[in-house]
């Protein structure tokens, strides 16, 4: 009788190869999702007059680069270079390319679940650290770097050392307002950027299972800004659903068969895990970044904290991020002025984070200029045919094309040096949304409710009578 087994012990095993003598596998890739930047890696390849192994399972997507307004014509001679390399690349190898003309282009980390791509008991890379985000589908998947990549396109294989393993189960019900882009920056805000450093989160517990798989993906889409290399979910009912018919998922009896074998992937009972944590959901409230860390977060009824009163090891980064983000110890991060606001990313671009920021913008009118880029075209015309577009626009809010946009900071749009941006994106180190841009993490109905008042507001009184 074999011991009982976590996920990751079950997916591990379905896809090594071989291990050498230091205990690196070397592992099969079922998926690999390109960009913009992985122009490097293909560089490495034609120098070594290498072709793609498996051309069928690489995936080309237009993102990182992508204007979100004037498509047409690209002025800036960086970004149009930058997605004529990645068109270059796909033709000379025989990729399928999701283009900005495309009716399902879009953040990779979306356009692969959309598509069905992303299918529980794969392993997924991509040349993108929050390729984790695909995890919410029982996968093993992580983000790589160019040489990997390079490696990876020439073999379909990549070297990789086992993390160890870590169970964060949330137990209990959410309130009302509460996402699990709050679980999130709960629980790195707990255990810090490091705590789960060196592990793969195995996501559980009640809350986690009530979770929609957008809200899943937002989860472990963050795992790695708590250290973890990536985070995970097991398929259940919840799964099937979102992938049932889609392009790429089985069909007839290859879907059935599918079914079972994804349903034996979950850990067993009795599996050890090398660290467990436990969370109430019940003590989860909207939660927002202060500093330049995803981990430098409070509830949003919180005062910002005296670095004094912090471990020595991280006091003097709290005080960098308080001088940088122009606060005081002991201000209330609620009442905090913003001049702009920001909703999309792999993070939190999909349909039902549009639906959540309406529900709070329906009827009222922002107070500070905003940018709504969806994560994929098929959110933006099925945003549109739910006439979510008109409600962003109403508002005052600029409803733009979709991309990577101002999370990354790469395609034109910015926040300006010194403003502070209400944003649902996924990182708040300093200048990522431009130089001097001063960004606050939260979900999108946070993001909204910030938009209405004109600063840092708790979004559950905005929310009362409303249907979310």
């Amino acid at each position: 009788m074999r011991p009982p087994q976590t996920m990751l012990d079950k997916l591990w095993a379905a896809h090594e190869v071989t291990r050498r003598e230091d205990g690196v596998s070397l592992l099969w890739v079922d998926r690999h999702l390109v960009h913009e930047g992985s122009h490097h890696a293909f560089a490495k390849i034609s120098e070594r007059d290498l072709p793609v192994a498996e051309p069928g399972l690489t995936f080309a997507v237009v993102d990182h680069y992508a204007p979100t307004r004037n498509r047409s014509k690209i002025d800036a001679p960086q970004i149009a270079r930058m997605i004529d390399t990645l068109r270059d690349n796909a033709a000379a190898h025989g990729l399928r390319l999701y283009d900005l003309d495309d009716p399902r282009q879009g953040i990779v980390h979306v356009v692969g679940p959309e598509e069905g791509l992303t299918l529980p008991g794969l392993l997924i890379n991509c040349g993108d650290s929050h390729t984790s985000t695909h995890g919410a589908f029982g996968t093993l998947a992580f983000g790589i770097g160019a040489t990997e990549v390079a490696h990876v396109l020439a073999t379909q294989t990549v070297w990789q050392r086992k993390p160890r393993s870590m169970r964060i189960s949330v137990e209990g019900t959410l309130g009302a307002g509460v996402t699990a882009k709050d679980i999130a920056l709960g629980w790195i805000a707990r255990l810090g950027t490091d705590g789960a450093q060196g592990h793969a989160v195995e996501y559980a517990g009640s809350a986690i299972r009530g979770l929609s798989m957008e809200g899943r993906m937002t989860l472990c889409n963050l795992s790695i800004e708590g250290g973890a290399r990536f985070g995970m979910v097991a398929p259940d009912e919840t799964t099937l659903a979102y992938l049932k018919g889609r392009r790429f998922a089985p069909k007839g009896a290859e879907w059935q068969a599918a079914c079972v074998s994804w349903a034996s992937l979950a850990s067993d009972a009795g599996a050890r895990f090398d660290r467990e944590v436990t969370l109430d959901a019940s003590e989860i409230s909207p939660t927002v970044t202060w500093g330049t860390s995803p981990e430098q977060a409070l509830p949003i009824r919180t005062p910002i904290p005296d670095p004094a009163s912090l471990p020595p090891h991280k006091a003097e980064a709290a005080r960098a991020a308080l001088e940088y983000m122009g606060l005081k110890t002991g201000d209330m991060l609620e009442g905090t002025p913003v001049d702009q606001v920001f909703i999309g990313s792999c993070t939190n671009g999909r349909i039902e984070d549009l639906r959540a920021a309406a529900a709070v913008l329906k009827g009222r009118k922002a107070r500070v200029p905003g940018l709504i880029s969806p994560g994929s075209a098929r959110v933006k015309a099925q945003a549109e045919a739910e006439g979510l577009d008109r409600i962003f626009i109403e508002a005052g809010l600029d409803w733009v094309a979709s991309g990577c946009s101002m999370c990354v900071g790469m395609n034109g749009d910015l926040v300006g040096e010194g403003k502070r941006c209400a944003s649902s994106t996924n990182r708040n180190f300093k200048g990522r949304q431009g130089r001097g841009a001063r960004t606050h993490l939260m979900s999108p109905a946070m993001v909204a409710a910030a938009a209405v008042t004109g600063e840092l507001t708790d979004v559950r009184p905005l929310l009362v009578g409303r249907v979310t």
